[in-house]
């Protein structure tokens, strides 16, 4: 039975004075509703929102269109085909494939079938993989093409529970059998499950009976910045709550064929796979791209919606300064006049007549033309993963285009907060989730409860215990607080915070995020653990013209430094200003080189691994607090 609530949401205390308040979504902004599996969206989208080009695969001919009906009975002659090989309720089933159809179908179908899917990245290492296989006793591996088979090299055969191979995409020269394992293909087990289903047609509903909305739907497991991966359960209703939550919170979103979504982030992390069950529900159409053919996927579908993560949108803006720049004659100053206009504009804040007569001049001469970079039609941006800068969300809403900054974790289904079109507040993640709480507990810690809450870590009871309590909180890690409006700001992770030798305290993340802003800089840590000064290894962005080969590594000339070293001296004193004294940087180290997943810097969700970080660069971390005539071949020392 659906348990649908709604809730008077604002903040309110416990019954003791000393306790945190508790905030909740303001009124009216998301339904609440319990109960629901995921096939449940699929079904009833194919009943109330069927689109005839729901899912969209490019490949050499162009797009190939798949219908949400078409959609749901492939999910269900697979998820057949799975349960007709043997496999039971509750197996685990890995996905190494690409974020495209190929992971939709296993998803559905899996969970069609009472099976718990396993995501892994791409990017991981054979270790890191190795791991995860061994761990969740995975007894089938999905892949999407013959060339990510042959990238596992000789790993299937070291996993004892592996007994099946799916290729999504296969060809003639998929072998039949590897190292022992049978390999099969997509469409042999969709005629598997065609037949089954022709000789019993009420199985696939049988098994849609069995499925509890507390079953485990998928474990995600996420490495975070530190130590081995965890498994994160979630469940049926930890999912389903979340879209249905988020979706009712976007009124301007609308059902049916009439919004158009680019996805191109990857669909193992949560965030763009709960997007992708939130477009399904609402028969969205949905195109797949990637991050290397974005720019011209954009062009050719002009989607009306996309999430992203910040770095996309700072790249975004970079071109539209730099397209700015090269203008010449009377445009130039009419560039530069609108992009004032912008930086003057506040989302949430009363504008005057005047402003708005000169925005609407600003946006026929020049913000269309930003539009058009995007596709044309795009009205709103989810971001997520990462702070964004508070300059971006205004000036791309003065443009037209509402960034809507979210926060939430893997363990959260994701959402926790999300800024709302009608009650945005740039700075801010916005207002809780609908159904979620968040309170600041101690040392400003984000803790938050609800349905979205995952059901613990896989095999890790004890890691389970640490974060979540016994009255339901879930001990993010991560700091914040709420300003007097409702709106929940991330201040920094409770893990990074650094004392000086000096005994004070330093919070690094406001003064990184301060120096990201700089098109110069792609990554900046601080640090000053038990040193007397904040210092900075700053990883430089070659693409601005920081190296003139651009490339990674290589040392830019003498001259070019001096103008490269100035450039930085000037951004180091725009992200100091307004901090104490003693959490400014007085040094830097400028790197010639990126933050990878390969070298372990980075995390498959681009988080930068801090002490990784140190580890690798400890060259660099010696000469700004203890120069003695190192040579640094990949960087240099700046004092400020």
């Amino acid at each position: 039975m659906v348990d649908t609530m709604t809730r008077n949401l604002t903040h309110r205390k416990e019954d003791r004075p000393d306790v945190s308040p508790i905030y909740q979504a303001p009124v009216g902004s998301g339904e609440v509703v319990l109960g629901r599996t995921l096939p449940s969206l699929l079904r009833e989208a194919a009943e109330e929102n069927p689109n005839p080009r729901a899912f969209n695969q490019h490949g050499s001919s162009g797009w190939s269109p798949l219908s949400t009906r078409d959609f749901l009975r492939r999910s269900e002659d697979l998820a057949l085909g799975l349960r007709g090989r043997g496999l039971d309720r509750g197996d685990r089933v890995a996905l190494f494939t690409h974020s495209d159809t190929s992971f939709c179908l296993t998803d559905m179908a899996c969970l069609m079938a009472g099976l718990v899917d396993v995501p892994i990245y791409l990017t991981h290492t054979h270790t890191a993989i190795e791991y995860v296989l061994n761990e969740s006793e995975a007894r089938v591996l999905v892949v999407s093409d013959r060339a990510l088979l042959e990238a596992l090299g000789d790993l299937p055969q070291r996993i004892p529970s592996l007994s099946l191979l799916v290729v999504f995409e296969a060809d003639d020269h998929v072998p039949s059998s590897l190292a022992g394992i049978e390999v099969t293909t997509f469409s042999r087990l969709e005629l598997e499950g065609s037949a089954i289903r022709e000789d019993h047609p009420g199985r696939i509903d049988e098994y849609d009976g069995m499925i509890d909305v507390d079953d485990v739907a998928t474990i995600i497991y996420t490495s975070g910045t530190t130590g081995l991966p965890k498994g994160v359960m979630l469940t049926h209703e930890n999912i389903s709550s979340n879209v249905i939550a988020a979706m009712t919170g976007l009124p301007s979103f609308h059902r049916g064929e009439g919004e158009t979504a680019l996805s191109f982030l990857p669909l193992t992390h949560i965030f763009a796979r709960t997007l992708q069950y939130a477009y399904m529900w609402y028969g969205t159409t949905v195109y797949f791209s990637d991050p290397t053919s974005l720019r011209d996927h954009m062009q050719e579908v002009h989607p009306t919606f996309f999430a992203a993560v910040p770095r996309v949108i700072e790249k975004a803006f970079e071109r539209i300064l730099a397209a700015g720049q090269a203008l010449t004659g009377l445009k130039k100053p009419l560039f530069n006049w609108s992009l004032g206009l912008a930086r003057q504009f506040e989302v949430g804040a009363e504008t005057t007549g005047l402003y708005e007569l000169q925005r609407s001049i600003a946006d026929r001469l020049v913000f269309s033309k930003w539009r058009e970079a995007l596709g044309g039609r795009i009205r709103t941006i989810i971001v997520g993963g990462a702070a964004i800068r508070p300059e971006l969300v205004n000036v791309f809403a003065a443009a037209g285009i509402e960034l809507l900054q979210g926060y939430g974790l893997t363990e959260t289904s994701p959402v926790i907060a999300f800024n709302r079109a009608e009650n945005n507040r740039a700075g801010t993640v916005g207002p809780p989730l609908a159904g979620v709480e968040v309170m600041i507990g101690g040392e400003g810690e984000i803790l938050a409860r609800g349905p979205n809450i995952m059901k613990g870590y896989y095999k890790q009871p004890g890691l389970t215990d640490e974060v979540l309590d016994t009255d339901g909180w879930f001990h993010t890690g991560d700091l914040g607080k709420v300003t007097p409006d409702g709106f929940l700001q991330i201040t920094g992770r409770l893990k990074n915070l650094f004392k000086l030798s000096t005994g004070k305290y330093v919070m690094p993340q406001p003064l990184e995020e301060r120096l990201e802003a700089h098109a110069l800089v792609d990554a900046a840590v601080v640090i000053g653990e038990d040193e007397k000064y904040c210092a900075a290894l700053l990883f430089i962005n070659a693409e601005e013209g920081s190296v003139p080969s651009s490339e990674t590594g290589a040392m830019p000339d003498a001259s070019h430094q001096i103008v490269l070293q100035q450039s930085v001296k000037r951004a180091a004193a725009e992200a100091n200003h307004g901090f104490p004294p003693w959490s400014t940087v007085k040094k830097v180290a400028l790197i010639f080189e990126e933050l990878s997943i390969e070298n372990g810097t980075l995390t498959p969700k681009l988080s930068v691994r801090r002490e990784e970080v140190l580890a690798h660069y400890r060259d660099y971390v010696e000469a700004l607090y203890h120069p003695a005539g190192q040579v640094l071949d990949r960087g240099v020392i700046v004092d400020l």
